[in-house]
């Protein structure tokens, strides 16, 4: 019986430790732990929100699906006229159409495979998300530039994109591209170690091909956001950390925008934000390594 009652203690204490075990945590750009209510409180003030993920990070694919769903119930609750609008990085410009005849149920998804460019993850990540949209009768709007416009610029410069044709042109953001070289973001990108082995014109060139996907989502976010609603945009953390990349090209073309950033970050430890992620974004999840991966 002693043996027995040990046991219990035993395997109760281990149930607890197990319950307190968790697959992420929010803080602010400070470094301060933060609740969900509170990161939800401030997004639904804003202009824009930027969940900036890792791309197989399920932790952060459950997170947009949950923070659009809970965006759109108290838009609904607030019975005014402002609307919930989506767009993403992982949906290229020129295949707006096909996505807007899936929105619409004229093409089912085995079409839309055929006739839109699909990330390999996009019907496990990203079509859950267009769904909601389709039922719930929201925009969605793909953002980036077509990908072979981004590697004429990674080749050639910005230079490549004056030979594209005028139809071309309506699928980027208006030339010419406004570029800042010192900003920290692309900076960065010509220290990467593999950098060392392209050739110097391409080592040149690649922040210059992120600029240009940076300056079209910009573009076409502020194109299709309309006054009082909220515009939700999932892209790749690098494209809005730090208040550069997209938020930058943003800000320059409509300084008031109140915009909201989100980062997703894997550390070691959940007890504390790392110095280096602090400052990333207005909130940073941070996500526990061992979560299994989506891909």
């Amino acid at each position: 019986m002693k043996k027995f009652s040990l046991f219990i203690f035993l395997l109760s204490g281990f149930l607890l430790q197990a319950q307190k075990a968790e697959a992420f945590k929010i803080y602010n750009k400070n470094g301060k732990k933060v609740s969900y209510k509170k990161l939800l409180k401030k997004a639904q003030k804003a202009d824009i929100v930027f969940i900036g993920e890792e791309h197989d990070n399920p932790v952060a694919h459950w997170f947009e699906i949950k923070i659009t769903k809970d965006l759109y119930s108290i838009l609904q609750k607030e019975g005014k006229n402002r609307k919930l609008e989506l767009g993403a990085e992982m949906m290229e410009s020129d295949n707006m159409d096909a996505y807007q005849r899936y929105l619409k149920g004229e093409i089912d998804y085995k079409q839309l495979e055929k006739e839109a460019r699909l990330w390999p993850n996009f019907k496990t990540d990203y079509k859950p998300l267009l769904d909601f949209a389709k039922e719930k009768k929201l925009p969605f709007i793909a953002t980036n530039i077509p990908r072979r416009y981004a590697n004429k610029v990674f080749k050639k410069g910005f230079k490549a994109l004056d030979s594209i044709s005028d139809k071309e042109k309506n699928w980027i953001a208006p030339l010419p591209i406004t570029y800042d070289s010192t900003l920290t973001s692309y900076v960065a990108m010509t220290k990467m170690e593999h950098m060392k082995f392209m050739p110097k014109n391409m080592q040149k060139n690649m922040p210059k091909a992120q600029a240009v996907k940076d300056a079209t989502m910009a573009y076409f976010i502020l194109k299709n956001h309309k006054k009082g609603n909220i515009f939700v945009h999932y892209n790749g953390s690098y494209h809005s950390n730090d208040y550069q990349g997209i938020v930058w090209y943003i800000k320059k073309e409509a300084p008031d925008t109140n915009i909201l950033t989100i980062d997703v970050e894997t550390q070691e430890s959940l007890k504390k934000l790392n110095p280096e992620n602090k400052n990333k974004a207005d909130f940073i999840i941070v996500v526990d390594p061992d979560f299994p991966r989506s891909y």
